[in-house]
């Protein structure tokens, strides 16, 4: 893993080398995010020389800061200075002026001709996301002379809230890296830093009239190994921001247009909280500040009168430090289990007169209760409320925006009310999530899998709504959750280059979106990121590789690609590729069972190794239907997956496997001509806790005709139990020898999750990965 993290920092200097010259290069206007209009023009391009000057409107301090960020973004690519001075006029300098009529207040206009460069907007911002997209367009070349062609820009963005989410609770992250983190939303045009500081496992913020939230809430005595192994470290660890940290923080990124929205997750999330104020608890404590992770059982009471009074305490010392209109209360994944054994929190909902109904527990009606309280105290103060979705629980202020994160089911039922929406879904912007299905040669992530391209797919309007209901999703937002992101250099390698796909999803038109153009312009911002020392992911570089099961032949196709052409060496032996190996030029089919290694070898060095095995049985590559639908949410390439010869490994999100849900597998797969069989054998994969559970049978039919079908094999399987163990299920049916040319194979899925689990009579989604017939 180190290596992974050494990389940046090599390919940064050697391509600092390679720039140090004093050849002159050509600006490239297609940036990303794209903007919304470029038409180049005919006409003398403009020279970017040492001695060009800045201007910027005489009195107008945002208009003076813009321009010093300018020439420090030019004399980091080019190694010159650029003087700033103040006038009205370009006179072969860049003039930064403020009078377009836009009716987007972010909008700009950028005009390049022989006399020089003009950003025109109708604020400082848009003249800083002007400058943005010219600071992209300048190659990385220290030293070199830059010509810039005639052009013209008209750029807006589509979403007025571009944001990002960082969580320094689980991880503490310093102001400088902090700092760090802003500047690197100014390069992607973002403009909403989402600070989650408040946690089970921390609380990061000083609040003075509750000193012990950071005296002994901000310090956990040891943390968890792994995901929740048992097993700790025995290492203290803590921190927190001082208000006037805080304070310093969100100068900072104001000075790049970006409002910093902090949350205070409540009445859920507060374990931290309850270790520094027990009476704040259902028990009176005592308590920890947590050491695992998850969702502590342990939450603010919602019967105590002190609770609604440390609530009101603590938002009025967030409201003194964040200027930000809104104010995130948080309202996710709080457990109601104490409240239901709380004689104060019984007393509470009995005198609100609180009922249970068909929707929700009074339990669930109580939550409301508490950020209604907080809604109302922010409302009486100015601030509006932003809450995750399941502030929908019980009815909202008209005012009151929604954060959409269980997928867009959320958002949509909010828009629908008329609350304004951020999309942030888990299935395409937690950037927690692995980026690569390579997850045993990558840092140890929570799951998941999400690569930039489907980053890049997202479309964050539901095309259910109306154009009236469209109109409240009024942004997108990328989260950072850090329980398994332990160091500000992991974090930026989570971040990048998936933020590029972020900022085009956020800014771009979606007509204007295309994913292989998008591909082309990402290495000109990669050297950006090279210019900066960020520390991102190299997976974009690797080989890409298409695997198409061929009924025709009996072949497993496999295209393999690159982001650049570079030449592909494999091998189908197992062995490592050299430049002496062969090179995949067309298409590769495979007929039998081999190890395929792959990568790109490029003159600045080598790809990461492609590896797969593939597994030739006799149902590998024949065709196959399902005659129960595939869960839409898990389908990937279908119901095929199943014959690929491909195994998954112990993460359900890479694409290898897919579920059925409410439903079960029930498949016939055609063997194309009458085969003798023995044995047939399917993998599951498990995670309890994601409602992801093992088969509750299995049995295999024949048929001559793919009419009249004899089961020759069946097995039943018990409830999972508690213990039982998450990851790789094996079942394997063997029967005496039978010739068939259609095979059916049904697997039972959890109708009814057992009492033990939270999802209790709920149905379990099943994973399966591959049908295998021998």
């Amino acid at each position: 893993m180190r290596n992974l993290f050494k990389v940046a920092g090599m390919l940064a200097f050697t391509g600092l080398i390679a720039s140090c010259n004093s050849e002159q290069k050509v600006a490239d206007y297609q940036v990303i995010p794209l903007p919304q209009e470029i038409t180049t023009a005919q006409g003398t391009p403009f020279v970017l020389d040492g001695g060009v000057k800045i201007i910027y409107p005489e009195g107008n301090e945002q208009m003076q800061k813009n321009a010093l960020f300018l020439a420090e973004y030019l004399k980091k690519a080019t190694g010159k200075d650029f003087p700033i001075q103040t006038g009205t006029e370009a006179k072969g300098g860049i003039l930064l002026t403020l009078g377009l009529q836009a009716e987007n207040q972010e909008a700009y206009k950028l005009k390049v001709d022989g006399d020089g460069v003009v950003i025109d907007a109708p604020t400082p911002a848009g003249v800083f996301y002007g400058i943005q997209t010219l600071r992209k367009s300048i190659p990385v070349s220290v030293g070199a002379t830059v010509s810039l062609p005639a052009v013209e820009i008209n750029d807006y963005p589509r979403f007025s809230y571009r944001g990002v989410h960082m969580d320094p609770s689980r991880h503490f992250f310093t102001v400088e890296e902090t700092k760090n983190f802003i500047d690197m939303m100014a390069l992607h045009n973002m403009n909403r830093m989402h600070w989650h500081l408040t946690e089970d496992q921390g609380w990061r913020l000083e609040i003075k009239k509750y000193p012990k939230l950071t005296e002994i809430g901000s310090k956990r005595s040891e943390t968890v190994i792994g995901r929740n192994s048992g097993e700790y470290d025995g290492k203290p660890y803590g921190g927190f921001f001082t208000q006037e940290q805080a304070k310093e923080i969100v100068a900072y990124a104001a000075e790049r247009y970006i409002t910093v929205i902090p949350e205070i997750d409540l009445p859920g999330h507060m374990q931290a909280a309850l270790a520094a104020y027990p009476h704040l608890g259902c028990t009176g404590g005592p308590y920890e500040v947590w050491r695992q992770w998850g969702v502590s059982d342990q939450v603010l009471c919602a019967g105590n009168d002190s609770v609604l009074t440390f609530i009101d305490d603590v938002l009025t010392e967030v409201m003194e430090i964040f200027p930000s209109e809104y104010i995130h209360v948080g309202g996710d994944e709080c457990p109601k289990s104490e409240w239901a054994k709380c004689p104060k929190c019984q007393a509470r909902i009995k005198a609100l007169g609180i009922k249970s109904d068909a929707k929700h527990s009074k339990e669930e009606y109580l939550q409301s209760f508490v950020i209604n309280h907080a809604e109302k105290f922010l409302n009486e103060h100015g601030r509006q409320i932003i809450g995750w979705d399941e502030i929908l629980e019980g009815g909202l202020a008209p005012n009151a925006t929604v954060m959409s994160w269980r997928g867009e089911a959320g958002g949509i039922e909010a828009a629908k009310q008329k609350h304004d929406v951020i999309m942030t879904p888990n299935t395409y912007l937690y950037f927690d999530y692995y980026q690569t299905k390579d997850t045993e040669n990558e840092p140890l992530a929570i799951g998941g899998y999400l690569p930039i391209e489907r980053v890049y797919s997202y479309e964050p309007m539901p095309a259910s709504l109306t154009p009236e209901e469209q109109k409240h999703i009024v942004g997108v937002q990328a989260n950072h959750w850090s329980e398994y992101i332990p160091t500000y250099s992991h974090l930026q390698y989570m971040a990048l280059p998936r933020w590029a796909a972020l900022a085009e999803v956020q800014w771009t038109m979606p007509e204007k979106k295309n994913y292989e153009n998008f591909l082309t312009r990402l290495p000109q911002l990669i050297k950006t990121y090279d210019a900066e020392g960020y520390n991102y992911a190299k997976h974009v570089f690797d080989v890409k590789a298409e695997y198409i099961s061929n009924s025709a032949t009996g072949a497993l196709d496999v295209v393999l690609t690159t982001i650049d052409d570079a030449p592909i060496h494999y091998t189908l032996d197992g062995s490592e590729p050299t430049s002496a190996s062969p090179v995949c030029d067309s298409l590769l089919s495979i007929k039998e069972n081999c190890t395929l290694k792959a990568k790109a070898i490029r003159p600045t060095g080598e790809s990461r190794t492609l590896t797969e095995k593939v597994s030739f049985s006799k149902s590998t590559t024949k065709p196959i239907k399902a005659n129960q639908p595939v869960n839409p949410q898990y389908e990937f390439a279908g119901i095929s997956t199943l014959v690929d010869g491909l195994k998954g490994n112990g993460n359900y999100k890479t694409g290898r496997w897919i579920a059925f849900y409410k439903n079960d597998l029930d498949a016939t797969i055609d063997l194309q001509q009458p085969t003798e069989i023995s044995s047939a054998a399917i993998t599951t994969c498990v995670e309890k806790g994601d409602w992801v559970f093992d088969a509750r049978s299995f049995s295999v039919e024949v048929s001559d005709d793919d009419k009249t079908f004899t089961k020759v094999a069946s097995e039943e399987y018990p409830a999972m139990t508690e213990k039982d163990p998450n990851g790789l299920h094996e079942h394997q049916l063997t029967f005496a020898p039978v010739k068939a040319r259609y095979v059916k194979v049904v697997v039972k899925s959890e109708q009814k999750i057992p009492a033990w689990h939270g999802g209790k009579d709920k149905p379990g989604f099943l994973f399966v990965d591959e049908i295998t017939l021998n």
